[in-house]
C-alpha cells in the first residue's frame, strides 16, 4: 500500500511545484486501528476501523490554505489543490503577518518504528479472550465497574513538499490497561493498571501489550482499591511530596509541554490547552525549577509514542532541552513559529490524520533520571506522602495554577511508607513547584509513560504523546483543602 501512496503523493507533488505556490505539501496516510474494551464481563467495543486519504496545504499571498479528501485520484487531487490556493487567498485578506517558513533542507528518507509481533497479524479473538480473563478477576462486589482494554495502530504516511522533500514512514502502537471503581455508600474509590485512563501505550508490538501480563496484575488491583475503600481521608497542609512516575508524567505534561508549545507563546493557537505564562524572550532567563529539572522534547526516545523519524512539516525527529539545569532553554516549534525567533523549527508538528492540518503537539516530553536510587530518596523524608497515579486535574490557561489529585497516597514516616490513604490533592504555581524538587530518583526507576488523549485546537485533534521519568520530591507542598 505505502508504495501506491508513495506515487500518489509525486504526482501531488509536481502540481504543486507547477502551481507557482510560496509553499505547498501534501500528507498521504493510511490509518488503522483495533479497539477493544471490557466492561463489567462483556465485550463492550470491539472495533477494527481504517482510514486513507490525503492533506494538502500551500502558502499563497503569504497565508496557509488547507484541503483534505479520502478521494486519492489526479481528478481529485488536482481539485484539492485549487480548492487550498482559494483557502489561502481568502485567508490573506485578513492575515495579519505573513508566513516565513524557517529553511529545512529537502530529503528522501524511509523510516519505520521497531516491532518484534504486528498485533494486526494476532487474531483480535485473542486479545478479547486475554482480556476477559483478566476482567474477571477484578469482579465481585463492591467493586461496580471493571475494566480491561485493548488498542493497537498501525499508521502508513508519505509526505512530500514543493521543496523537493518525500519521506515514507511506518508507525506502529501498542498497549492496554485495567480499571476497577468500588464504591461502599458515598465512597467511591478507582484503582488503575499500570497507568490511569486506560493504561500502558507504547511504539512497539503486542509484545508491548503481553509484557503488561493484565492476568496476573489484576488480583493486586482488586486488592488495591478495596484497601482505598477501608483508608481514611488524605489529611491537609503543608508537606514533602514524591510524586511516582505515573502521576509525575502528567504534571510534567501540562505544566511544561503544553506552556513550551510555541504557538500558544505567541498567541497563533488558544483553544483547549490555553496560552502559556511564558514568553518567547525567556530563553535562558526563566528559572522554572531547580538544577534537578532536566526536560528534553525526544522524538528519537525508543519505544515513545511521540516518536518519530520525521514531522508532519518533513523535519527529522530530535532530542531538544525544553529546561536545562532549571532553565528555561528551548520551545516545542514548527517551521512558522521557530522562523519568528530566527531558530530552527524543533520538528514537532503532527496531525491527527489526513483530513487535520498539522499543529504543534508534544513529542516525548522527559525529565532525566537523576543519580540516586528511590528508596534513599524516601529514607530522607522524616513526614510526606507518597502519590500515584492520576485521578483528576485542572490547571489555568496559562499554565500556572493547578490542582491534581491521584488514586492513592502513602504516608512517608522516619523515611518508610506507611498508611495508605485516600482522595489525595495536591495544589501550586507551575515555577514554584518546579523550583521546589530536591531529588530525582536514578535510571533504575525511570520508565515510559503513553496516552492516547491529549487533545488540542479547533475542531479537536488527539495527539499520542509520551512522558519518560522517575519518581521525583517536592518540598513544601500544598496538599488537601486547605482553609
Amino acid at each position: 500500500m505505502i508504495r501506491w501512496m508513495k506515487d500518489f503523493a509525486v504526482v501531488v507533488q509536481d502540481m504543486l511545484g507547477r502551481a507557482g505556490l510560496e509553499y505547498g505539501d501534501v500528507r498521504v496516510v493510511r490509518k488503522r486501528r483495533e479497539s477493544i474494551l471490557i466492561r463489567n464481563g462483556k465485550p463492550e467495543t470491539v472495533r477494527k476501523g481504517e482510514s486513507l486519504g490525503f492533506g494538502v496545504r500551500v502558502v499563497v499571498d503569504g497565508a496557509w490554505g488547507f484541503a483534505a479528501s479520502y478521494i486519492l485520484s489526479r481528478a481529485e487531487a488536482e481539485r484539492i489543490v485549487r480548492l487550498a490556493v482559494r483557502v489561502a487567498k481568502s485567508s490573506a485578506m485578513v492575515q495579519h503577518r505573513r508566513v516565513r517558513l524557517a529553511p529545512e533542507e529537502p530529503r528522501t528518507a524511509r523510516w519505520s518504528s521497531s516491532y518484534l509481533i504486528d498485533p494486526f497479524e494476532i487474531p483480535i479473538e485473542r486479545s478479547v479472550e486475554r482480556l476477559m480473563q483478566a476482567e474477571a478477576l477484578l469482579r465481585g462486589e463492591p467493586v461496580k465497574v471493571s475494566e480491561a482494554y485493548y488498542n493497537a495502530y498501525k499508521i502508513e504516511k508519505v509526505f512530500a513538499n514543493s521543496e523537493g522533500s518525500l519521506i515514507e514512514q511506518t508507525l506502529i502502537e501498542c498497549g492496554g490497561g485495567l480499571a476497577a471503581t468500588a464504591v461502599v455508600g458515598d465512597n467511591l474509590q478507582v484503582r488503575s493498571f499500570p497507568d490511569s485512563f486506560r493504561g500502558s501505550y507504547a511504539m512497539k508490538g503486542y509484545e508491548h501489550f503481553e509484557s503488561l501480563q493484565l492476568a496476573e496484575n489484576a488480583p493486586k488491583v482488586r486488592e488495591e482499591v478495596l484497601e482505598l475503600l477501608r483508608a481514611p481521608l488524605c489529611p491537609s497542609g503543608v508537606t514533602t511530596v514524591i510524586l511516582d512516575g505515573n502521576q509525575l508524567a502528567l504534571q510534567i505534561h501540562e505544566s511544561i509541554g503544553h506552556p513550551t508549545e510555541l504557538d500558544r507563546v505567541l498567541g497563533m493557537e488558544a483553544s483547549f490547552a490555553g496560552g502559556s505564562f511564558v514568553e518567547s524572550h525567556m530563553i535562558g532567563s526563566l528559572v522554572y525549577g531547580s538544577e534537578h529539572v532536566n526536560i528534553v522534547a525526544d522524538a528519537t526516545c525508543p519505544g515513545g509514542v511521540g516518536s518519530f523519524g520525521y514531522d508532519d512539516e518533513g523535519v527529522p525527529a530530535q532530542r531538544v532541552f525544553l529546561i536545562e539545569r532549571g532553565l528555561f532553554a528551548g520551545f516545542l516549534s514548527s517551521r512558522e513559529t521557530a522562523a519568528e525567533l530566527g531558530h530552527r523549527s524543533s520538528g514537532a508538528m503532527r496531525a491527527e490524520g489526513w483530513e487535520s492540518i498539522p499543529l504543534i503537539r508534544m513529542t516525548n516530553i522527559n525529565l532525566l533520571p537523576g543519580d540516586r536510587p528511590i528508596e534513599d530518596i524516601i529514607a530522607e523524608v522524616d513526614h510526606g506522602l507518597y502519590l500515584d497515579t492520576n485521578r483528576s486535574w485542572s490547571i489555568d490557561d496559562k499554565r500556572l495554577n493547578f490542582q491534581f489529585g491521584t488514586e492513592r497516597a502513602r504516608e512517608i514516616r522516619h523515611g518508610k511508607l506507611g498508611q495508605v490513604y485516600r482522595n489525595p490533592t495536591y495544589t501550586g504555581i507551575t515555577p514554584e513547584f518546579w523550583r521546589a524538587c530536591d531529588a530525582v530518583a536514578d535510571e533504575q526507576s525511570w520508565r515510559l509513560h503513553g496516552t492516547l488523549n491529549c487533545g488540542k485546537g479547533e475542531p479537536c485533534q488527539l495527539a499520542h504523546v509520551g512522558h519518560g521519568c522517575s519518581p521525583a520530591r517536592f518540598r513544601n507542598v500544598r496538599v488537601g483543602v486547605l482553609s
